[in-house]
Formats: C-alpha cells, sequence, structure tokens
C-alpha cells in the first residue's frame, strides 16, 4: 500500500454567493522514500492540497489515507495528535518564535509527544546536525540568515521523525543562491535519509529536485516530468 493515497478528492469553499472548488476528484498516491513536487498557478489549489494532505483541512468529498489511517475519520482532537507525530511542516516564512533559540524552536514539536528530556536532547542534536546549524543553536531568529532560519524551519519539521514533510513553497522568499541550498539540502534529506517529501513550489527549476513532478490546472492533477529525486 502506498504510504499518502489521495482518492476522488473535492475541496468547495463558499466566498460569500460564489463557490470555489480549487480541487476537483484529485487522485495522487506517494510512496515512501518518494520526493514529490507540485506545481500550478496562484490559486489553483497547491496548498489546499498540501493542507489536507498534512491533515490541516478536511475535504469536501473523497478521501485521504496516510500509513494507512484514514485521516478523516479522525476527531479533531485524534487528527492533532496524529499531526505531531507523522507530519512535519516547513513554511515559506519559517514561522519561527523569534524569543526562542534556534535550538528551542527546533525542540517545540518534540513537547507534544511527552519524551523525555535526554531524549529532547538527542533528537534536536541530530536535527541540528542534519542541516549543519549545531554552531548557531543558541542564537535567537533575529540572529540569523534568511537561509539559516529556513534550516532551522527545516530542523523542526524533521526532528520528529515524521511520516511525511510537506513544504510549502520553501524558497519563496529566498534569494537564489540560498534558494539552490535549501534544494540542496531537501533533496539530501530525500536521498540520504530516506524521508518523504511533498513540495509545493511556483518555481520550475526547484520542481524538477523532485522525482515525479505534477501541476494542478483547473483543479485537477496532471503529471509532467521526472525529476533527480528518489523515485519508486
Amino acid at each position: 500500500m502506498s504510504l499518502v493515497q489521495v482518492e476522488q478528492v473535492t475541496k468547495r469553499f463558499r466566498k460569500g454567493d460564489q463557490e470555489i472548488v480549487p480541487l476537483k476528484n484529485c487522485n495522487l498516491t506517494i510512496e515512501a522514500r518518494e520526493f514529490v513536487s507540485l506545481m500550478g498557478a496562484s490559486g489553483s489549489g497547491k496548498s489546499t492540497l498540501l493542507n489536507l494532505i498534512a491533515g490541516i483541512d478536511r475535504p469536501t468529498a473523497g478521501r485521504i489515507v496516510v500509513a494507512e489511517t484514514d485521516i478523516g475519520q479522525l476527531s479533531r482532537t485524534q487528527l492533532a495528535h496524529w499531526r505531531a507525530r507523522h507530519v512535519g511542516y516547513i513554511f515559506q516564512m519559517h514561522n519561527l518564535i523569534p524569543v526562542l533559540t534556534a535550538y528551542e524552536n527546533i525542540e517545540l514539536p518534540l513537547l507534544l509527544l511527552g519524551l523525555s528530556g535526554s531524549e529532547r536532547r538527542r533528537r534536536t542534536d541530530i536535527a541540528l546536525e542534519a542541516v549543519d546549524l549545531t554552531d548557531r543553536s543558541n542564537h535567537y531568529p533575529r540572529q540569523l540568515s534568511g537561509g539559516q532560519e529556513q534550516r532551522v524551519g527545516i530542523a523542526r519539521a524533521i526532528v520528529a521523525n515524521p511520516t511525511i514533510v510537506v513544504a510549502d513553497e520553501p524558497t519563496g522568499d529566498l534569494d537564489a543562491e540560498t534558494s539552490e541550498q535549501i534544494l540542496e539540502l531537501l533533496q539530501q534529506l530525500n536521498t540520504e535519509l530516506g524521508m518523504t517529501i511533498l513540495m509545493v513550489t511556483h518555481d520550475a527549476k526547484a520542481a524538477e529536485r523532485a522525482g515525479r513532478q505534477f501541476r494542478l490546472v483547473q483543479g485537477e492533477l496532471v503529471r509532467y516530468g521526472e525529476g533527480a529525486g528518489v523515485s519508486t
């Protein structure tokens, strides 16, 4: 069974008297250890699909199964616990807490899992090393460059060893050189650590880093290429 199964998913929103349908009968499967990218025009439903797979939102119709769990059947409380254990989210704008150090920002998701202090330290140290920021662990976000902030965000996303990492425009706020470094890091996490990654991007060059590439066109998912990531 595939790690992620999106089956006939439709999402509708109401905006005043207007009905918006960003996703229409969408189907997608993602295997463990895959790196998949998703492109589309602004408002095409890319982030909507990402948030549905991450359990942040619910589909209007259809179902989503992640690691054999039909997440549409979970209560709000169950879904919050499920997200904490299974989903790592990388944001475009980092979303770091300014009064916490890099180390404390990365450790934060582990506080929800009831781990011992020594286990939290072990996992946080591993995540810092994975993103090459061990020497910045005690720095606050204001003391870091944009690329370093995004590395902290990536470390925070992977620290709990999630089932899937979802990345929403992870290079959208970075210059070309830093973007390249972040993409190389994501690819490394995929190829060397075997992390399953779904990345939304507007950048065709970034999308090519993925093993499979999809585009959302008028609410429907279209496969359009294969890239350099792990593909099964």
